[in-house]
């Protein structure tokens, strides 16, 4: 039976007209992002197929243009349309950082660079530069590495920073281990790059490691 012959309570698109969107499952918001099912299958029951399929949500956002456009009901149409809607959300955030101070947000300072990088294969490590009253001046990824290291120069994040105008920065990278934890080299790093951007009066207001599940802040440790 389609979802147009369900009791009106129990449609997804209805049921988050009237009680929200966070009170839908999984399943439901994907199937008012597929809109139909495929035959003999409602679109509820193809979102539940394919969150079966890819082992979860996560994976199904995060999975590549031919994994996910092989799955059936898929395709390159709702890959665009996915990547739009994510990358929506991306700028959602930053906007919302933009209008306020990075400090007075740092649930929104947490998630922001999670969505950034917690997806990323590789290792990356990022900043925000921020103006002197802490406003966010720009999001930038700054060095690439490999699965367990990248190399971050000093000097060069500082020439950016003076580039951009920054009065402090706070720094980020990405652990595609899935581990959270600091290791003693981002701990050294860390340093170094307090040092340097110290040198020109641009303070280094804390440095978040992302995780699988889990983000890090070197502040909250009392490493900063």
């Amino acid at each position: 039976m389609g979802i147009n012959h369900w009791p009106e309570g129990e449609r997804p698109r209805e049921k988050l007209l009237t009680m929200g969107a966070s009170t839908l499952s999984d399943a439901e918001l994907l199937a008012i992002f597929l809109r139909v099912g495929v035959q003999g299958r409602s679109a509820v029951d193809l979102a539940r197929d394919l969150l079966a399929s890819f082992g979860g949500l996560r994976p199904l956002l995060e999975a590549d243009q031919d994994a996910f456009c092989a799955a059936k009901g898929l395709g390159s149409a709702k890959f665009a349309q996915l990547q739009a809607t994510l990358e929506l959300s991306r700028r959602h955030l930053a906007s919302q950082l933009a209008r306020g101070n990075a400090l007075t947000s740092p649930a929104l300072v947490r998630h922001y660079l999670t969505s950034q990088m917690r997806h990323l294969g590789h290792e990356e490590f990022a900043a925000l530069f921020l103006d002197t009253q802490h406003r966010i001046i720009r999001y930038e990824s700054l060095f690439r590495g490999t699965l367990d290291s990248a190399s971050v120069y000093p000097r060069e994040v500082a020439k950016r920073a003076l580039e951009l105008g920054a009065g402090a920065m706070i720094l980020a990278h990405n652990h595609p281990s899935g581990v959270a934890e600091p290791s003693d080299a981002d701990r050294r790093i860390t340093e170094r790059l307090k040092e340097a951007l110290g040198l020109f009066d641009i303070r280094v207001l804390d440095h978040f490691v992302v995780g699988d599940g889990d983000v890090v802040s070197f502040a909250e440790r009392g490493w900063i």
